[in-house]
């Protein structure tokens, strides 16, 4: 690693999630080595140390949040442009509803179309400057894609481990980024077995969700980018399609530090989170639910969400956590419902939206429904990606 004299990143230390022992930040690392929990990272984080108004002359991407993002040298960032997608207001669908503010933040315009390419772009510019030999990941797709366009960029080789039954787009894609593709029957479980299975000897850097410190740290700045967008005025309700939950985790880590930054006032009122999963697999609502512990022996089903197909999710833990501490729920949403958001969200407000993206509108829909909405409030949907990869799911289905 290159030695900085003053790095601008703040970062501290990383700190197991489950029982908070310390472990360096600069050195290379993967789940605690305590409780092989997923490791987060902490920053010095001082009330006014940092002025969010020096935001307004950065550069329109994720990294206008370089202080709050764990790399130490500019010269090993991998960036494509990923971040400050737009927030989009959906009159349309606010008025058929009766929702008085009704927003979408589009996540299909990053680079290789999804939330994915933050995380990747994070994780990917950590691993150049760990000097790491190349990357791994077991994938339901838009992860894939991601780590093998960022690889490509830092000249690192990239191995996608992803179901065979993955549209082909996505596979398609990580071919044309030179990726070394290997494709596997079941869910991202099963992939996940055979990355470790791939890659025994260690050489390769698994970027498995959550299973490095720094995908997280990428996510997280949908948060602050909520934020920033809504002049520090955070919504009612945020409704996020939680496959592996670093999204739903990361931004809440966000609201966080912004309170500690002063960017936030220490008192304001966070959003409540609501984490939407398929019901074809659901572990998360199980788990609510008391049917099982945990999700570590949850068997899912195949969905036209590849993205929400991650059947025993590493943050299960952390999930329910930001779910208690927002005072949100969870929901599953069927495929067939899923087709009707999407059929709805494109003739209405011309968004082809991610199957992953109709299911969080659909949430929104049941919920208003039920009352635990009100339709004075301000709700803020997350697309996490473009629907045109996903068209041999949704084929003759509009």
């Amino acid at each position: 690693m290159a030695t900085i004299t003053e790095p601008l990143s703040r970062v501290s230390e990383l700190v197991c999630s489950r029982c908070h022992a310390p472990h360096s930040a600069f050195s290379p690392q993967t789940v605690a080595e305590c409780c092989a929990a997923p490791l987060l990272a902490r920053y010095t984080l001082e009330r006014g140390s940092l002025s969010k108004e020096a935001l307004a002359a950065r550069p329109a991407t994720m990294w206008r949040y370089r202080e709050v993002l764990p790399l130490l040298d500019d010269a090993n960032m991998v960036s494509l442009g990923e971040g400050f997608t737009p927030l989009l207001t959906l009159r349309n669908l606010g008025a058929r509803y009766g929702l008085a503010s009704l927003l979408l933040k589009d996540e299909g315009q990053n680079p290789t179309g999804s939330f994915k390419a933050r995380g990747l772009s994070m994780a990917i510019s950590k691993a150049k400057e760990l000097g790491a030999e190349g990357c791994i990941i077991p994938t339901a797709g838009n992860a894939g894609v991601a780590m093998a366009a960022y690889c490509a960029k830092a000249g690192l080789p990239a191995t996608v481990v992803m179901p065979r039954h993955t549209p082909k787009a996505f596979r398609e894609e990580c071919y044309w980024y030179g990726a070394d593709v290997r494709l596997v029957d079941g869910l991202i479980n099963d992939c996940a077995a055979h990355v470790r299975q791939l890659n025994a000897d260690g050489r390769l850097l698994d970027v498995s969700t959550l299973k490095e410190p720094y995908r997280l740290e990428g996510k997280k700045t949908m948060g602050y980018e909520i934020a920033e967008q809504l002049q520090w005025q955070l919504p009612d309700v945020i409704v996020y399609p939680a496959g592996g939950g670093t999204g739903l985790i990361g931004i809440w880590k966000a609201f966080e530090e912004m309170k500690a930054l002063g960017w936030l006032t220490a008192d304001a009122k966070l959003p409540r989170m609501v984490a939407v999963q398929a019901t074809n697999c659901c572990p998360l609502i199980e788990t609510i639910a008391g049917n099982q512990p945990n999700c570590q022996h949850y068997n899912g089903k195949p969905t036209i969400a590849n993205g929400l197909a991650v059947p025993r999710p590493l943050g299960e833990a952390l999930m329910l956590q930001v779910l208690e501490q927002s005072s949100g729920t969870a929901m599953s949403i069927s495929d067939d419902e899923m087709v009707e958001g999407m059929r709805e969200l494109g003739r209405t407000e011309g968004l082809f939206v991610a199957p992953e993206g109709a299911a969080v509108w659909m949430a929104t829909r049941k919920l208003l429904a039920s009352g635990w909405l009100r339709a004075g409030e301000q709700v803020l949907l997350l697309n996490t990606g473009s629907g045109q990869k996903y068209l041999d799911n949704v084929e003759g289905r509009y």
